[in-house]
């Protein structure tokens, strides 16, 4: 009976009022019976940037490698610093030694010791680079005098604007040269200074260009100067004669040439810690025979074992119808310490966790 009076009091409206109450309750309430069996949705985790301050000094990324930094490397860099400075110092050794050897052989020992510098500034769309490379190695053996196997100086400044992605203002010299005398051991194999083929600045190249370059990664590069200068030095007047290094007469201790250079600097990876770099460089003489194209070739192969331990296989070829006309070959193969100075800038190869959600 008590039921019955109390739905008896029940308007319409009333109900209508319920109704509209019990379906916004129901589009917003949880369903329990959904999470039952819950499923993890996979979400993409984005990578972190992070960059490591060990000290004042920052190394350039992709770097580990000796061939030469490039705008886009040195122009995307995740930092906000302007000066940055790279350096490689690597020591090769050989060494034999023989003792009652049936075979026979030569005691004797080799050294080549490396250095590799950039040292970098950056602002905005401009950047300065500049790259210092020195060479030295000799190897002594029983009964024969201690004998030159690597020596150069190698000082590069280039200079860049960003005219639109991937193109730049280039602009910049190269100053070519060795630390001491040269010989031709074949024909004297024990030489005193009288018997010497080269030395510092005799002969030495200067090359001055403005262009442009493309460069769309860190593994390609190209530098087109349309204006270049070549300077070659002879300042030895005993080296100074007629043929010399391109030398026109005797006495002459300069040699001028004008014209247009090219460079194209591509590095393959073959592997991790193994790339390959390939660098060609051609130079043609407006003023003099401009179909005779100076070729100058490097190769370089650098296989890291871990953070110290290198080896490296170049081989440098070269063609210049001034100097001489065959071809001139070296090759090196070397397996040594080096060690990198400087600050690293890294990215965390962790990606970042992003816990999962029911859905």
């Amino acid at each position: 009976m008590l039921g019955i009076s109390i739905n008896a009091q029940t308007t319409d409206y009333q109900r209508i009022i319920d109704s509209i109450g019990q379906k916004k309750w129901d589009s917003i309430s949880i369903n329990i019976d959904s999470l039952a069996n819950p499923r993890l949705v996979d979400v993409k985790s984005l990578k972190r940037d992070e960059v490591k301050i060990n000290n004042s000094i920052v190394i350039v990324p992709n770097t580990d490698d000796s061939s030469p930094l490039t705008p886009s490397s040195i122009l995307t860099l995740p930092t906000l610093k302007r000066w940055f400075i790279f350096g490689q110092n690597t020591l090769v050794f050989n060494q034999s030694s023989f003792a009652n050897w049936y075979a026979g052989g030569n005691n004797n020992i080799g050294v080549i010791g490396k250095v590799n510098y950039n040292i970098v500034y950056k602002k905005n769309k401009h950047y300065l680079d500049n790259n210092i490379q020195f060479g030295y190695g000799f190897v002594s053996s029983t009964g024969q005098s201690t004998r030159k196997t690597d020596d150069y100086i190698n000082i590069m400044t280039n200079y860049g604007y960003e005219l639109a992605q991937h193109y730049y203002l280039s602009t910049g010299f190269q100053f070519l040269s060795q630390f001491t005398p040269g010989f031709n051991y074949s024909s004297t194999p024990d030489p005193v200074y009288d018997n010497r083929i080269s030395k510092f600045m005799a002969p030495g190249y200067l090359n001055l260009g403005l262009g442009f370059s493309y460069n769309p990664n860190d593994n390609f590069q190209i530098i087109l100067r349309p204006l270049n200068g070549k300077f070659t030095f002879v300042l030895d007047k005993k080296l100074q004669t007629k043929g010399n290094y391109g030398l026109e007469r005797d006495g002459q201790s300069l040699r001028a040439e004008v014209g247009t250079m090219m460079n194209v600097l591509y590095k393959i990876k073959l592997f991790k810690d193994a790339t390959y770099v390939n660098q060609i460089n051609l130079f043609s003489n407006y003023l003099e025979h401009s179909e005779r194209v100076d070729i100058n070739y490097s190769g370089a192969l650098n296989l890291k074992f871990n953070k110290y331990i290198t080896t490296s296989i170049t081989i440098d070829v070269m063609y210049d119808h001034d100097q001489i006309q065959k071809l001139q070959r070296k090759q090196t193969l070397g397996v040594g310490v080096t060690y990198s100075l400087g600050y690293k800038v890294e990215r965390d190869s962790k990606p970042g966790v992003i816990n999962p959600f029911v859905k």
